[in-house]
């Protein structure tokens, strides 16, 4: 072990022999690699790779998502693919699913173990961009000697997680440069670039898992980027992005309820003829009265009767 690298190790045990973990989410992600993983800093295998049938199995784990990132990746990957950097999405396991470099940095990143169906989890690799970022479940940068391996420290990585059309964490999102000259500054920006990727990639496969829906902007948006709902035809809502479900506390059970995006944007929505009003009116009511249609009735300010022959007329289904 050369002299770099035994100052990397000896910097790490100091800092973890310290209360300093209380204060510093990176020291506090060491001492998960040394005390949790039982990692030593100083171990010089390369990163594990999974089997050509593990690595199918987990890229058909997140197929659609897979489909909707390859055009973000693909921009991401002309924007910076040029200046020594790679760009990877990792699973929620930390596994290399798909990954954009430039080929005369193949060998480089192959070897540092940037590539497809490396396995990058805290628990495998200790403190490094992936793997951090999915314990973390935020946005996270490990510039060079913040890695918890020595041999990691060539690198920095800059990292966002993504998460799935139901708000659980699905992936990472990485860039990773191998130059000595890279800047915290520059990390700073390709860190912007990532989460405003990350992003993307939601709300593409958002929209793709509800391609009956219209998908509608949160009025909460501004506050927490990201935040869609998936508005079918009744104006109920089917779906919400995790931004969404945080902004107004939106749970798997108000979505099997069918709530009303009227009563989530305090407004109701503007419908395309009277009919549809109608319709959706009925919908709103019936949803408001946990389906009792005497309730409704009362509501609509019309008598059970009429309110029977609407439902009929609109093939609803209630409650009887």
């Amino acid at each position: 072990m050369n002299s770099l690298a035994t100052d990397h190790v000896n910097r790490i045990h100091a800092a973890l022999d310290t209360s300093e973990a209380a204060r510093s989410a990176l020291v506090a992600s060491w001492r998960r690699s040394s005390s949790l993983h039982q990692l030593d800093p100083a171990e010089r295998n390369s990163p594990r790779r999974v089997t050509d049938g593990e690595l199918r199995i987990a890229r058909q784990g997140l197929e659609r998502l897979i489909y909707a990132a390859q055009p973000s990746l693909d921009r991401l990957y002309l924007a910076i693919g040029g200046v020594g950097c790679c760009v990877v999405l990792a699973d929620r396991n930390g596994v290399s699913v798909d990954r954009r470099g430039a080929v005369h940095d193949d060998d480089t990143f192959r070897e540092l173990g940037l590539w497809t169906g490396s396995v990058w989890s805290e628990e495998s690799e200790g403190t490094n961009g992936i793997g951090t970022c999915l314990v973390e479940q935020r946005a996270v940068s490990i510039h060079r000697n913040q890695h918890f391996f020595a041999r990691n420290t060539a690198l920095s990585c800059v990292s966002a997680p993504i998460y799935d059309h139901e708000g659980n964490l699905a992936a990472a999102l990485d860039i990773s440069s191998c130059t000595a000259d890279v800047t915290e500054n520059f990390i700073n920006l390709i860190g912007l670039a990532v989460r405003e990727t990350a992003r993307r990639i939601e709300a593409d496969n958002f929209r793709l898992a509800f391609p009956a829906a219209r998908i509608q902007l949160s009025p909460a948006a501004e506050a927490h980027p990201g935040a869609l709902v998936a508005i079918d035809a009744d104006d109920m809502i089917v779906g919400a992005t995790r931004q969404a479900r945080l902004a107004h506390g939106i749970s798997d059970g108000a979505l099997e309820r069918r709530q009303l995006v009227a009563d989530m944007l305090g407004s109701e929505p503007p419908a395309e003829d009277l009919s549809e009003a109608e319709r959706a009116a009925l919908h709103r009511a019936l949803a408001r009265c946990d389906g009792n249609v005497s309730a409704a009735a009362q509501m609509l300010g019309i008598s059970r009767a009429t309110l029977y022959r609407k439902l009929a007329r609109y093939q609803i289904r209630y409650r009887p």
